[in-house]
């Protein structure tokens, strides 16, 4: 029998899987986002995207499940599928806002009735349980779908150039979870909020938060004239939210993991755990940035 403290991986080689797996996935990013050919920059954002929701959306019907609350896996990820597609086809394709926000609101109001029907056809003696499984179903849709449809909502923001401040919004965001880790490695010392989330530090949570204020200053400072009117304080204000969502969206993932009993949502990246792993911080802080560049960004 293998001593757990030994299988244990060295905090040295979990860095280096972190390090390769974030590599991977910036690279596909900026093919996505930058890539010189706009077929292939609109088809690669266009599948990465379809696929981080079919895979996030498998993970939390999953962790789920492991709780006996039995979500309705297929019809949830069928129509979180929809919801993505559909409004990258009107923003990405079409060019028109206004068309993926009656889309989404067509989608949804039409699942509403096909899930009842749903839970109607399973209701029986020996399983009587309705309110879970539906609300279950209905929380995947809403958390990864429609969330990252506001992802969406920024890429292909009008009269921006989306694809600037997408990546902004990513950095920034991610750059709280690398300063939290390794800060928290170095000098954490203060637990957090233990029982959910014991290796969380308030050093680390400071930590992440001066990484992603100086990720903001940099882009501004380096790519300012992407970002159109944005202020330097601004910049720094949008860090310092986006650096606490990033911490707070964790948290909530970390939730769900303990109620699962899992230490990570799924095993699809070395040494950073399962899409919801990577887009917990991401999909809390979306409708910051979007509401952000609607209402507040200078015109």
């Amino acid at each position: 029998m293998v001593d757990p403290k030994e299988a244990k991986p060295s905090k040295g080689k979990v860095f280096a899987q972190r390090l390769g797996s974030a590599s991977f996935l910036y690279g596909v990013l900026m093919i996505g986002l930058f890539s010189s050919n706009k077929q292939l920059s609109l088809i690669a954002f266009g599948v990465v995207i379809t696929m981080l929701g079919v895979l996030a959306l498998m993970e939390l019907y999953g962790m789920a499940e492991k709780r006996d609350l039995k979500p309705f896996r297929g019809l949830g990820i069928a129509i979180g599928v929809g919801l993505i597609a559909s409004v990258f086809w009107a923003l990405g394709i079409q060019a028109q806002p206004d068309l993926a926000l009656d889309i989404e609101i067509a989608i949804v109001l039409c699942a509403m009735p096909i899930l009842g029907v749903a839970q109607i056809r399973r209701y029986t003696d020996e399983d009587k349980s309705s309110l879970a499984p539906l609300a279950v179903t209905v929380f995947g849709i809403i958390y990864v779908a429609l969330l990252l449809n506001v992802l969406q909502k920024i890429r292909y923001f009008p009269d921006l150039e989306g694809h600037w401040w997408l990546l902004f919004f990513i950095v920034v965001s991610k750059m709280s979870d690398t300063g939290a880790y390794c800060t928290g490695q170095l000098i954490g010392r203060t637990k957090m909020i233990p029982r959910v989330s014991p290796g969380k530090t308030w050093e680390g949570f400071a930590g992440g938060i001066v990484f992603s204020v100086v990720a903001a200053w940099m882009f501004l400072h380096f790519a300012g004239a992407h970002f159109g009117a944005m202020p330097l304080m601004h910049a720094l204000i949008l860090g310092v939210v986006l650096g606490v969502g990033s911490v707070l969206g964790d948290l909530v993932e970390s939730l769900f993991k303990r109620e699962a009993e899992m230490k990570d949502s799924g095993s699809f990246f070395p040494g950073v755990g399962g899409i919801l792993d990577i887009l917990d911080s991401l999909l809390f802080n979306a409708p910051l940035m979007y509401l952000y560049l609607k209402y507040i960004l200078p015109s």
